[in-house]
């Protein structure tokens, strides 16, 4: 389940990245902080 959450948590990041450089400037800081909270690293909102 944690390395679920670690992919899941990458894609998010990497897609807000991407999102962010392509001019989508509120999408791209909403999908980084979303993967930021979801990954394992973060605060998990699923362990609670």
């Amino acid at each position: 389940m944690v390395f679920l959450l670690w992919i899941l948590a990458v894609i998010l990041v990497v897609w807000g990245i991407v999102s962010l450089v392509r001019g989508q400037t509120l999408m791209g800081i909403v999908l980084i902080i979303v993967g930021l909270l979801v990954g394992p690293g973060g605060v998990s909102i699923f362990t609670k």
